[in-house]
């Protein structure tokens, strides 16, 4: 007995020693598995179409392609075409529009099949409006103004892809509200990882290849979209009756602007408006600067890459912070601190332009690291509330088009942020040679930056992870078809129409 109580004795104890030395072992693949399991949760929970579709759109054609023609773009306006900051921070207005019309390509992909398909062939039209335009940039010499036309067909491109995907985000935050923050996080990671990448090779490529050759390249993230107009699982609906395609147009204007005068609704958007526009946008006059030999800091084309790619991790950083610390606080509480913090980001801007790290023994390179990974991580804190909201005020039924234009209203804000930047640079006197006035510039953004808190109250200061919209809103829709869960992501979002 004595003999068989001891061998069960130290039988446990080798269990418990064994566990132990699995402790540590366990613990270290969970920071590796985490992020794994946490994306095939998403995957199991809504498709994982829906998932990869996030990937390519956001990682590839967003994040490397956005990074890429960025850099490219800055070059190819200051080196080959030979505007002014104040023009290209304007030019840079015009190339973003295809952002702002958001809505119609929206209303396109769910009310307008073609050949009985409503995701595929606007893929397919993305792909090639980008590889077209690029192959064209790469191979031809241009004049300025075709050059824009091109660069916005581009960009055209990548909204349209950006739209497919933007719907799968907007119905899949109705019908799992507790992952709108999830997916809106998985969104901003894939977009910062790959605009990481981009950043960090778009310094080298541009130097090698100069910016018409970046262009080439660029071909290869819109082949894949093409690729996954050709791929993507959508089902087909034939006998589709065009005759009606008027009148959904119709109904889902009608059904935005209903929506739209909800004071929950209208309120909210002013707000994300006035937050994005007083936000003036004066990067260019910036870049200009930083790859001046006489009043900046000379930096070269790789070093322009690398710190553009600080910046991505600034965004990744703050989108880990908002998924893992910030998601569950009141939008309101959110805004205040983001929006403060944002505002006092940009002196770091002032500080540099001033030479005042030179004073403190802290050489250009090493503070402008600091200044692009600090403001991009707080501005990545203030618009990550933005955009769950936007979500959230979706109605079933034209989730796709109604966040669509929500995101058109944050888009037009861009735009007025870009031209009113140029207008004071422009103001300023700020020119290819000319900064003198550059630190003024930078001090009026910041102010303007702060004044949106006066706006706070338009913002509704309830729980983040509760519906936002009416009940009457919500409860109009109940008899709406539901789709099949496996196939949400591909389906038209204007069923009611369809159904007459």
């Amino acid at each position: 007995m004595e003999e068989t109580t001891n061998l069960v004795v130290s039988e446990e104890m080798e269990e418990e020693t064994v566990g132990e030395e699995d402790v540590p072992r366990s613990r270290g693949c969970g920071c590796f598995c985490g992020p794994i399991q946490w994306v095939r949760m998403l995957a199991a929970e809504m498709h994982w179409s829906f998932v990869l579709g996030v990937v390519i759109v956001y990682g590839i054609s967003q994040g490397v392609g956005n990074a890429l023609t960025d850099v490219a773009t800055k070059y190819y306006m200051k080196d080959v075409q030979k505007v002014q900051p104040s023009e290209s921070q304007v030019y840079s207005g015009i190339i973003y529009i295809p952002w702002v019309v958001k809505p119609i390509w929206g209303i396109l992909t769910d009310v307008l099949p073609v050949a009985g398909y409503r995701r595929r062939p606007y893929l397919v039209l993305a792909g090639i409006l980008g590889v077209f335009s690029m192959l064209v940039l790469s191979f031809c010499k241009v004049h300025l103004v075709l050059a824009l036309v091109l660069l916005t067909a581009g960009t055209a491109g990548v909204v349209i892809g950006d739209v497919v995907i933007d719907a799968c985000v907007a119905q899949n935050s109705i019908s799992h509200p507790s992952l709108a923050a999830d997916m809106q996080s998985l969104c901003a990671l894939s977009e910062s990882t790959g605009g990481l990448l981009g950043f960090v090779i778009s310094g080298i490529l541009v130097h090698r290849m100069g910016p018409v050759g970046v262009f080439a390249l660029l071909t290869i993230p819109a082949g894949l979209v093409l690729l996954l107009g050709n791929i993507l699982d959508e089902l087909h609906t034939p006998n589709f009756a065009y005759r009606q395609v008027s009148q959904k147009f119709l109904d889902a204007g009608k059904a935005m602007w209903t929506t739209l005068k909800i004071p929950a609704v209208w309120r909210p958007c002013v707000y994300i408006y006035t937050s994005i526009a007083l936000s003036l946008n004066i990067r260019d006059g910036m870049f200009y600067w930083y790859t001046d030999a006489d009043g900046g800091p000379s930096f070269s084309e790789e070093t322009v890459g690398y710190l553009f790619s600080v910046g991505s991790v600034g965004y990744f950083l703050g989108a880990i912070l908002f998924q893992h610390g910030l998601k569950d606080h009141p939008f309101r509480d959110m805004l205040l601190w983001t929006q403060l913090f944002f505002g006092l980001s940009g002196m770091l801007d002032l500080v540099l332009v001033l030479r005042l790290n030179l004073k403190l023994g802290v050489p250009d390179y090493f503070f402008a690291v600091i200044d692009e990974g600090v403001s991009r991580m707080i501005g990545t804190l203030k618009l990550m509330p933005l955009y769950v909201l936007s979500s959230k005020l979706c109605p079933c039924g034209i989730e796709g088009t109604f966040f669509a234009l929500l995101m058109s209203i944050e888009n037009i804000g861009y735009l007025s942020a870009s031209w009113g930047g140029g207008l004071l640079l422009h103001l300023l006197g700020v020119t290819r040679t000319q900064f003198s006035n550059l630190w003024l510039a930078i001090l009026i953004r910041n102010i303007l930056r702060i004044s949106p808190l006066c706006l706070l109250f338009l913002v509704p200061g309830g729980d983040p992870n509760a519906s936002l919209l009416p009940d009457e809103v919500l409860a109009s829709r109940e008899g709406t078809e539901t789709v099949e869960p496996q196939h949400v992501e591909l389906l038209s979002l204007v069923n009611s129409a369809e159904a007459k």
